[in-house]
């Protein structure tokens, strides 16, 4: 929970979490380390310098570690934690759904696990869905659609593979699709991530949530037009955010364009963990005001109802979370207190 410095107590649903081994044990490959270490260089360049970790951290955390970063000294109540596979790149993978439940189950009440799957494993893609489904009551698929496999480097949201993925997500009521569709990660191909996939999804499967993780950019204008008319189109702020500690104008461009085109109820606030840590992010952006010029020019601000808002009220509702609920279950458990 954070209390913000006028008292008020805002709900906040970590949307982007990982929890990952890019360890150089786990490495399959020289590609395992260009990843891992061009996650480190987004990690350095972008945060503040009393937030940063040692390399060895970096590529690999403990589950207290997660837990402590989040929900501790962190001010998240739940947070989502994405499944991203890489097994081209990694032994065991980058970031599976195994090792996701795996902490989820260690603490209760604080984690949405979402799945993953590769619509090019054909047949195999359509039965590891019923299985995520079956083992793990998943709401929610990450797409990495620049993903290697085998001689692919990369696929579409519009393919005939993937609508055959989403049209069974659709039937098991796994109805949030959030999609990288951000910057470029080494050794992936930048054009892999490009947005307009979206547009042909999000209106031949409108029963289903497509979230854009990091708003597309570098490709936030061709998001901005294809999610002010798909209205099951949403931006996730991962990566977006944390410009605003090292380039705060631009971040108020960014977020100022974001809610001009698609509105503060399509908005969600994700830390993208661990490249960076939840807390500094959360004070900031309550702490952050728009320019004048930018307000005027877009006609558009960035109150505390819609900080709120981007924080956790749109995430829950996407996710059918109760907050009465959930923060009742939170105060009853041993790790609130714990963490208290």
């Amino acid at each position: 929970m954070y209390v913000t410095p006028e008292g008020k107590e805002i709900f906040i649903v970590d949307g982007h979490t990982h929890f990952w081994d890019g360890s150089p044990e786990n490495q399959r490959n020289i590609h395992g380390k260009q990843f891992v270490e061009c996650f480190y260089a987004y990690h350095t360049a972008l945060s503040p310098k009393e937030q940063l970790w040692e390399k060895s951290k970096f590529e690999k955390y403990s589950a207290d570690d997660l837990y402590r970063d989040l929900f501790i000294n962190g001010p998240d109540d739940v947070a989502i934690v994405q499944s991203t596979y890489l097994k081209d790149f990694y032994k065991n993978g980058f970031n599976t759904i195994e090792r996701n439940a795996e902490v989820a189950k260690r603490y209760p009440e604080r984690f949405i696990v979402n799945g993953s799957f590769d619509p090019r494993d054909g047949e195999k893609a359509l039965e590891y869905i019923h299985y995520m489904k079956e083992t793990y009551d998943i709401k929610g698929v990450k797409m990495y659609t620049a993903e290697w496999n085998g001689a692919s480097k990369g696929w579409k949201l519009n393919d005939p593979d993937a609508y055959r993925c989403f049209e069974l997500c659709e039937k098991l009521g796994i109805k949030n699709i959030h999609v990288h569709k951000g910057p470029t990660i080494i050794p992936l191909n930048k054009d892999a991530f490009d947005v307009h996939d979206v547009d042909y999804a999000a209106t031949d499967f409108q029963n289903l949530n497509w979230i854009v993780e990091h708003c597309g950019l570098p490709r936030l204008d061709d998001f901005c037009w294809i999610g002010v008319q798909e209205t099951n189109v949403y931006g996730g702020l991962a990566v977006a955010l944390p410009f605003i500690h090292s380039r705060p104008r631009y971040f108020a461009e960014v977020i100022a364009e974001l809610l001009f085109w698609i509105g503060p109820e399509k908005i969600l606030f994700g830390s993208d963990y661990a490249i960076w840590t939840p807390r500094w992010l959360v004070e900031k952006l309550w702490a952050f005001e728009l320019p004048e010029d930018i307000k005027k020019e877009r006609g558009v601000d960035l109150t505390p109802e819609i900080k709120e808002k981007i924080l956790g009220l749109n995430a829950a509702r996407l996710y059918g979370i109760d907050i009465a609920a959930k923060k009742k279950a939170l105060a009853g458990s041993p790790f609130s207190v714990a963490a208290e």
